[in-house]
């Protein structure tokens, strides 16, 4: 009986040793943290990884990027995006971290779209104008079918109703992460939709390239491969102009300090932005392959290249983080503290029939691309 009791105690100390605590990520992540149900769909974390060392964390709550792990100047990893250590943060204190952005990515003219003759009227959410798909958009939606295809790729899939937050459509809207082997995390959005609708997906990250969120971006170089872009009103709405960049503090033709210009509201733009919240007019004619934006954190090294097909880009300075939002690693979020750069249609383009087309119809395949490439600048 003895002996009986002995294996047994010995069996129990070998499966013990053999339960291993759960691991960390690379950016301190627990995987047990992210995983919730909400509805009926469930929510979890996944990692991405490349050879070189780089790490990507997303969650399929609002298809966000949580964590980047990217290497600094002295090979020192860090996490260089603002976000929540675990899915209760992402639902209860409303953000846009790192999220996937639907179904209309910035401002559309109070909330307000014409459809073959037919007005249909948008969620107000943002001085009356519809703001990023609504107070509901697909930052707050769980993406229902999640396929992790290798270790660096990544495919997430939401289903949209017809009437999702007044939008017309059933939608089917897929976004791919890969991350490739020189440090890219390279994303496509897909859609298709069964009624004309409009589409206008992007990524919502806050990028920190200093590695410290108590850090401002201030002293962040940037550069934007764009002559000209799209003036606002004092509550956040496209003007219908499209302006030159050329001696005012909207000109990064030529790279600068984020910080050197910002706070010159006597240039009535940037006391309408709060700071930089504005879409620039890309130079790039939708190439992929040519460089719509930089930012290089001169504390760290890192750099951060942009690349889309999309025409516009909106360059946000966190204007309106103010310190009320803790957030990874228990930091508070002050103001500028991140910078968004989020590549898009224009702003309220289904109200400037001039401008590139958001429309949508039965039969076609929305496709955007957005590729964030990170080095290290000694």
């Amino acid at each position: 009986m003895k002996k009986l009791l002995y294996v047994m105690l010995a069996l129990g100390m070998i499966f013990q040793s053999c339960q291993k605590k759960e691991e960390r990520t690379a950016s301190g992540l627990l995987r047990t943290d992210f995983q919730t149900v909400i509805g009926e769909d469930s929510t979890d974390l996944y990692v991405l990884k490349n050879a070189a060392g780089m790490e990507v964390c997303i969650t399929n709550f609002g298809g966000r990027i949580v964590s980047v792990m990217v290497p600094d100047k002295n090979g020192k990893m860090q996490d260089v995006v603002l976000g929540y250590d675990s899915i209760a943060d992402y639902i209860n204190v409303p953000s846009d971290f790192g999220a996937t952005i639907g179904r209309y990515a910035n401002r559309i003219n109070q909330g307000r779209i014409v459809i073959d003759g037919d007005t249909i009227q948008l969620p107000q959410n943002n001085f009356g104008h519809c703001l990023h798909g609504g107070p509901q958009g697909w930052q707050y939606k769980v993406f229902q079918t999640v396929n992790q295809l290798n270790d660096s790729t990544l495919e997430m899939t939401l289903f949209s109703p017809d009437n999702d937050e007044n939008f017309p459509g059933n939608v089917t809207a897929k976004v791919t992460f890969a991350l490739t082997a020189d440090n890219a995390i390279d994303m496509t959005y897909e859609a298709t939709t069964d009624k004309k609708t409009v589409i206008n997906m992007c990524n919502h990250s806050y990028f920190n390239l200093s590695g410290n969120a108590n850090n401002t971006v201030l002293d962040d170089i940037l550069h934007i491969n764009a002559d000209r872009y799209t003036p606002v009103d004092s509550t956040f709405m496209t003007t219908g102009a499209i302006d030159s960049v050329k001696n005012t503090p909207m000109d990064f033709t030529a790279p600068k300090a984020i910080g050197l210009d910002i706070n010159k509201y006597d240039f009535a733009q940037l006391k309408n932005g709060n700071g930089y919240d504005h879409n620039w007019v890309l130079n790039t004619a939708g190439d992929a392959g040519v460089l719509a934006a930089k930012v290089t954190s001169p504390a760290s090294g890192i750099s951060l290249e942009v690349y889309t097909n999309e025409p516009g880009i909106q360059v946000y300075t966190g204007n309106f983080l103010d310190g009320t939002v803790k957030g990874k690693k228990g930091i508070v979020y002050k103001q500028r503290t991140g910078i968004c750069l989020e590549t898009q249609h224009y702003p309220d383009s289904p109200n400037k029939p001039d401008w590139p087309s958001v429309m949508l119809e039965p039969g076609q395949n929305y496709y955007s691309k957005c590729v964030y490439k990170f080095g290290v600048e000694k």
